[in-house]
């Protein structure tokens, strides 16, 4: 079967332990990081951000950590780098310990596409992450609606219309 012809499947998301994220969908190398896995091995990016929150006001914050993009491609997304179009058409999910989830799309944080800096937190406002869990930021977000605490998970995948892909064009 060619991963054309594929139908979607749910996949459950891999058990993880708190402050561990696990890394799933259409990549090579599915896995499991810990915050400190993601300061250690990635370039530690700095985003000072406001968020008007409904219920709360402006929260001011500044959050640091590894790009999204850079420790998804570390996992090999089961696409053709050179295929722009094929990358457009994958989807990032991102899953946190309260149950709160957010969807991105690759081309989003695609440095060809979007080259939006989001970031996989591991340090907000100096204080480590490390027990709780990193953090989702969408730094350009004006509101804190994608911010997502305590990743649990990263589901990257293939986006499919009624289980077929279009050809490319």
């Amino acid at each position: 079967m060619s991963r054309q012809d594929a139908a979607p499947r749910a996949v459950p998301a891999p058990d993880t332990s708190a402050g561990t994220l696990a890394l799933w969908g259409e990549v090579a190398r599915p896995g499991t990081l810990t915050v400190a896995d993601l300061r250690r091995g990635w370039e530690q990016r700095r985003a000072e951000v406001v968020f008007d929150c409904a219920t709360a006001g402006p929260q001011r914050h500044t959050f640091t950590g590894p790009l999204l993009r850079e420790v998804v491609a570390a996992a090999r997304p089961r696409f053709d780098p050179a295929r722009r179009k094929e990358r457009s058409r994958f989807l990032l999910a991102v899953s946190g310990g309260d149950g709160h989830h957010a969807v991105l799309s690759w081309a989003e944080v695609d440095a060809d596409f979007g080259d939006a800096p989001v970031l996989l937190a591991t340090r907000v406002d100096g204080r480590d992450l490390d027990a709780v869990g990193a953090h989702l930021v969408v730094p350009s977000d004006r509101c804190g609606a994608r911010y997502v605490s305590a990743v649990t998970g990263i589901w990257t995948g293939l986006h499919r219309f009624g289980g077929a892909v279009p050809s490319e064009a």
